[in-house]
């Protein structure tokens, strides 16, 4: 199993995200990856950075992680700028750039900023459509494109990526999960549904397995009980159904392992004191007891 931090850019500086980025490299985290979203859900007056511009800053800053998000918002950008976006920070950072997409999980955002329609089905239509048009574009050869949202007449794109980018979807719906079979190299599912991975694999085609799990690090006995009340106070309904996971080294250790003999083969940990540098450097012991 390999572990990516998972760290909104919310809250905090950019320094201080450098920090954890940088922190959780030297842990042994294979990869880094954010949200996308115009204001951050449940605490729309929180101050929150653009996705891609902190991605490619925090390439910059980093050596070896992978850099990418859980996941960018399809609505937000056109498939031709997103194209050129990726292929860009591709190159920029030596092929560390992943690329997660979606149709979106806050249909509301999309109506208060005006970004599009927050139909399901048109946001999961035009998903497939950028999809398409991703992989047309990353050819480097000259294409034409004709759908319902999305059109290229003679386009092209170059450079062209240095190696195929990665692409991770999430969702278990059944267009989702088409898209998941065509399109990804990681299916993301969510840990409320991990129950159904078993029936819910075939339809992902070759694409592996990740998840995302709330994590509470406890670095002693002594410490554990105001620890979990802290984080049960500022994660406790978003944990629910097994989304937030308490322990110590070998107990967090257990656990992933489980997950890993279910079939999990990556784990994007949100750590609810906010990936501390303390934290970070005691999950290493996690990280190199899965690795």
């Amino acid at each position: 199993m390999e572990f990516h931090l998972y760290l909104p850019q919310m809250r905090m500086s950019m320094p201080d995200i450098v920090e954890r980025a940088v922190g959780a490299e030297r842990a042994g985290f294979a990869g880094f990856a954010m949200m996308d979203h115009l204001a951050p859900p449940v605490a729309e007056d929180t101050p929150m950075f653009e996705a891609m511009t902190t991605a490619t800053w925090v390439a910059a800053r980093t050596s070896r992680l992978s850099v990418g998000h859980l996941v960018l918002c399809d609505m937000f950008r056109d498939p031709a700028v997103l194209a050129k976006q990726a292929v860009t920070l591709d190159h920029a950072s030596g092929g560390r750039f992943e690329l997660g997409l979606g149709w979106g999980s806050q249909p509301r955002e999309l109506t208060t900023y005006g970004v599009g329609d927050a139909t399901p089905r048109v946001r999961v239509d035009r998903l497939a459509e950028t999809l398409a048009v991703l992989r047309l574009l990353w050819t480097g050869e000259t294409v034409d494109y004709a759908g319902t949202h999305h059109a290229l007449r003679g386009a092209l794109a170059r450079p062209v990526p240095t190696a195929p980018i990665p692409i991770t979807i999430g969702g278990t719906g059944p267009r989702t999960m088409e898209l998941v079979a065509e399109y990804a190299d990681w299916w993301n599912i969510q840990v409320g549904r991990l129950h159904e991975l078993d029936r819910l694999r075939p339809r992902a085609g070759k694409a592996r397995v990740s998840l995302q799990q709330f994590v509470t690090f406890v670095p002693s006995e002594a410490e554990r009980d105001a620890i979990v009340a802290t984080a049960q106070r500022r994660f406790g309904r978003m944990g629910a159904n097994g989304g937030l996971v308490t322990g110590n080294a070998a107990e967090l250790t257990a656990h992933f392992r489980t997950l890993a003999d279910q079939g999990v083969e990556r784990c994007y940990t949100w750590f609810t004191d906010f990936a501390k540098a303390s934290t970070l450097e005691a999950f290493g012991e996690v990280v190199e007891n899965l690795r």
